[in-house]
């Protein structure tokens, strides 16, 4: 593996969107509050990301690596321009980020990846950032197999295969952080955007119950949950929503005028900071284990899942806060 390194801005910019991350992982978790206010300094943390070619991921790699620490950037389909660019970047920057294949819709990929990622770091993972994820638009009915199990294979199937190939390692150690990068519709449904919210309620569900069982291990799960941010999903949407439309009959199309109207249009996400993201993430990861909340609500105005959250947290609680899961249950939910 060759190192590479990648350049937004500097160290100190974006105060204002970090101070708005800062605030939402404090809102989620008001212990974290004050130890949440410094600028985080990951040095001696590995981390691994996935979907690094654009978004989020990203962005991610780039500021964890500013911030000290040593980032696995890894994305599919190797060789490709946005490899090349972050190689380029790297060599100009002198950041430790280090490009890896994985795909993860492939079994035996992600195994060769992770494997790559812990040989070079001598078998050890601190956090594993579980962003690749897309997106498709379109009415239930209309979502064939095809995207259907695309879809799942990508923003649900994907961690889930990232998640049982670090784990062991971080069982090892007795500690380790897992992101996942879900969305304010893994809470609220929206007609017309296909399998989106579907795959985001069952990746919010498995990371919450990844959450409990982790916890004798000493290892956190914490959702994000962002709203609409203007990242490269929106137009990859559009170049897989407009390819189901071409192989979808006439006659579904027809049953959905006012949803098909819409379909297939590029942009998308507002005019939004996507740094907010990574800003946030890295705050969590430079928190002490045990304290960083289950959910992390983030956009400067919009958090409509914020009172179903709540609601959820204190169902848990209600239900399995007395029962042999309670210290399990409360260890995650009372933070």
């Amino acid at each position: 593996m060759a190192r590479h390194g990648i350049s937004r801005r500097g160290l100190l910019g974006g105060t204002a969107a970090a101070a708005g991350a800062i605030s939402a992982v404090a809102a989620a978790s008001p212990a974290l509050g004050k130890a949440l206010r410094s600028e985080p300094f990951l040095a001696g943390k590995t981390i691994l990301i996935t979907g690094s070619s654009s978004g989020f991921g990203r962005l991610g790699a780039e500021h964890y690596a500013r911030l000290g620490a040593r980032v696995f950037a890894s994305m599919r389909n190797l060789p490709r321009a946005e490899a090349d660019e972050l190689i380029a970047l790297a060599e100009a920057e002198g950041l430790a980020i280090e490009v890896v294949e994985i795909d993860v819709t492939s079994d035996e990929s992600v195994a060769n990846g992770v494997a790559e990622v812990l040989e070079a770091t001598g078998g050890t993972l601190d956090v594993l950032v579980n962003n690749a994820g897309i997106a498709l638009a379109g009415p239930i009915e209309l979502q064939d197999m095809e995207a259907t199990r695309l879809i799942f294979e990508t923003n649900t199937f994907g961690p889930h295969r990232m998640a049982r190939a670090v784990l062991p390692a971080m069982r090892a150690a007795g500690s380790g952080l897992i992101v996942q990068i879900s969305s304010q519709l893994g809470r609220v449904i929206v007609p017309g955007l296909g399998h989106y919210s579907p795959v985001k309620f069952a990746l919010e569900a498995m990371s919450e119950a990844m959450a409990y069982e982790l916890v004798p291990h000493g290892i956190d799960v914490t959702i994000i949950q962002p709203g609409g941010y203007p990242t490269q999903i929106w137009n990859n949407a559009s170049t897989l929503t407009a390819a189901l439309l071409e192989r979808t009959p006439e006659e579904r199309l027809a049953a959905y005028p006012e949803l098909i109207a819409g379909m297939g249009a590029g942009g998308g996400g507002g005019s939004t900071d996507p740094m907010d993201i990574p800003d946030a993430i890295a705050q969590l990861i430079a928190s002490p284990g045990g304290t960083r909340p289950l959910r992390v609500a983030l956009h400067p105005d919009a958090r409509p899942q914020l009172g179903i959250n709540e609601v959820s947290r204190e169902t848990q609680l209600a239900m399995l806060g007395g029962s042999p899961y309670g210290p399990w249950v409360r260890d995650v939910l009372e933070r």
